[in-house]
Formats: structure tokens, sequence, C-alpha cells
């Protein structure tokens, strides 16, 4: 019985934060697809990666700042 409770509660929370996920899913893809067009060689292409995986918290960032929170 209290294997059951806790495989309905897990179940639960990972319905309730796949939001976000999605969310942060999207602007890493589209920062990737801008980024990996503007590269003209391979090297800027992997940095292009990396700037896209750091995009969304910075965004963030700079709103939080610029709200002063």
């Amino acid at each position: 019985m209290q294997e059951q409770q806790n495989h309905v509660k897990s179940k639960r929370m990972k319905v309730m934060s796949n939001g976000c996920g999605s969310i942060y899913g999207l602007a890493f893809l589209g920062a990737l697809v801008f980024y990996i067009q503007q590269a003209t060689t391979f090297w800027e292409g992997i940095l292009g990666f990396f700037k896209a995986v750091f995009w969304p918290s910075m965004i963030i960032y700079k709103v939080l700042e610029m709200l002063k929170m």
C-alpha cells in the first residue's frame, strides 16, 4: 500500500514539473538554430552550442536585474 502511494506521489510531481522544461527546451532550440546559422567555422558552431545552453539563464538574470530583484 505504501509503495503504491509513493508511486502516485512521484507521478504527480513529474507531471507538475514539465512546464518549465519545455519552455527552456524551445528557447534552447531557437538559440541553437540562431547561433549555428551565424557560425562561419566549426569552432564558432561549438561556441554557439554553449551560448545556446546558457542563453535562457542569462535572459532571466538580465530581467531580474532590470526589476532590481
